[in-house]
């Protein structure tokens, strides 16, 4: 989704080239406001941004993002996209992170890829995960498993929530490259959109030097 967005902006932009993002958006949210009626676009200005833009492409490509991004947190897809939407989203990411901490400091450490993850031990409570703490009472660190590409989803959420996944996994930042080279048959222009569009929404962010990171 986040490539057929950034794909459909640019060819709308090369094809019109007095159309800026800024003037566009603000078509869509006002087409967003109006519920994607193009009627609300009172001045020939908006209409023509409107034609040119394809604005009403915009926001439907958005408001399957914003489902995508919300199956993967589990949230429910008709969360409100207004004045109150972002206070409502803010509250749950807050909730989350809430209960993360409880659960660690009670012992239930959430490692997708224990192996990998989990290589010195961590705090106290983690035996009920089956780590062997040994007679030291140090964690002792699983065998490495051997790296090997992991199957590319068919369905953009899947592939957000993978790339997330890998990204927030890794010890330090990754290029888009090193992201790619994660996935079976999957190349960098491939992951970059995917990785632009989850460090737009503030999932990832991107350090100075190019790279990807939780």
């Amino acid at each position: 989704m986040g490539e057929q967005l950034d794909a459909h902006r640019k060819r709308q932009q090369a094809q019109y080239d007095t159309l800026t993002l800024t003037d566009l958006y603000n078509v869509v949210e006002k087409l967003r406001q109006s519920d994607g009626s193009a009627g609300e676009l009172l001045t020939a200005k908006d209409q023509a941004i409107n034609q040119q833009g394809l604005a009403s492409v915009v926001l439907s490509l958005h408001q399957q993002l914003d489902t995508a991004v919300a199956d993967a947190y589990g949230w429910p897809d008709n969360l409100p996209d207004r004045s109150d939407g972002p206070q409502e989203i803010l509250t749950r990411l807050v909730a989350l992170n809430r209960q993360r901490v409880q659960e660690e400091q009670a012992g239930q450490i959430r490692y997708l890829r224990p192996s990998y993850q989990n290589r010195t031990g961590g705090p106290p409570g983690q035996q009920q995960l089956g780590i062997d703490l040994g007679a030291t009472g140090t964690a002792k660190p699983a065998p490495a498993a051997a790296t090997q590409a992991q199957d590319w989803p068919k369905e953009l959420a899947g592939q957000m929530q993978a790339i997330r996944n890998l990204v927030q996994q890794s010890p330090e930042p990754i290029t888009a490259r090193q992201v790619a080279g994660q996935f079976q048959k999957v190349a960098t222009d491939k992951v970059q959109p995917l990785l632009d569009t989850l460090t737009a929404l503030a999932l990832l962010r991107l350090t100075p030097n190019g790279r990807y990171a939780a």
